[in-house]
């Protein structure tokens, strides 16, 4: 049986980071094939440090230089199981989501990656509405166009794809980022993108933002990486 590791990037994570460690720990201590949890800290300079002495079990990295995909990559280097699960520090992943993404891949052998959607926990209801059109719309027509699509804060692959694709593209700063893997792990294997792989996760960035505005930005970056192969967008800020 695959042993699967988790890696949870953590850019001043203090607000939301032990929710999401909890929620992780419950699903690890529950499901044996869990091999490990890292947490790589990627410069923080809030209480983040602080918050995970608060979990033994986890394994903290360190990557002083920041950004979301050299965090990522960083956090690869270091897994030791045959199938890494990637997750953001504003997540809360339910129940089962390891047995989901393992029966994926056992089920078939060429999937390299498995990928979900959002739920997001503490949105309005105009607000959830909105989201459940942009997948109905956008996101799912997408996916059946292009055969691929992942979710930066909610998708698994197994290591040995990862290893032969070199990675994470360190160059992407932000937006795009997650296309690009799906994009280029399609060419090795099959991407799926499972309606039953959910994940709870925060709406700061759609509350911060703005829904339109910040679809609109993903959508954008979906298409250029898909389209030219890089994304359109290379500024993002921050929301905590």
């Amino acid at each position: 049986m695959s042993k699967i590791s988790f890696v949870v990037p953590a850019y001043n994570e203090e607000a939301l980071l032990g929710r999401c460690l909890s929620a992780l720990k419950r699903e690890a201590e529950e499901n044996p094939d869990v091999l490990e949890i890292i947490v790589v800290n990627n410069a923080s300079t809030d209480n983040t440090e602080s918050i995970l002495h608060a979990f033994t079990e986890v394994r903290v990295v360190s990557e002083t230089k920041k950004g979301l995909t050299k965090a990522r990559q960083r956090g690869f280097l270091e897994a030791r199981g045959d199938i890494i699960g990637f997750i953001d520090a504003d997540t809360k992943m339910p129940k089962g989501w390891v047995e989901v993404v393992l029966h994926s891949f056992k089920k078939d052998p060429n999937t390299v990656c498995v990928s979900g959607p959002y739920i997001y926990y503490d949105m309005s209801i105009f607000g959830k509405i909105v989201v459940w059109l942009y997948w109905l719309l956008l996101a799912w027509p997408a996916y059946f166009f292009t055969k691929y699509m992942a979710v930066g804060g909610n998708f698994a692959v197994r290591k040995s794809a990862l290893e032969s694709i070199g990675g994470f593209d360190q160059k992407i700063n932000f937006y795009g980022e997650d296309t690009d893997i799906a994009r280029r792990l399609h060419k090795i294997g099959k991407v799926k993108f499972l309606r039953r792989l959910y994940m709870y996760t925060s709406a700061r960035r759609l509350n911060g933002e703005g829904i339109i505005i910040t679809a609109w930005r993903y959508v954008i970056n979906f298409l250029s990486v898909v389209l030219i192969r890089k994304p359109v967008t290379s500024k993002y800020k921050d929301i905590r």
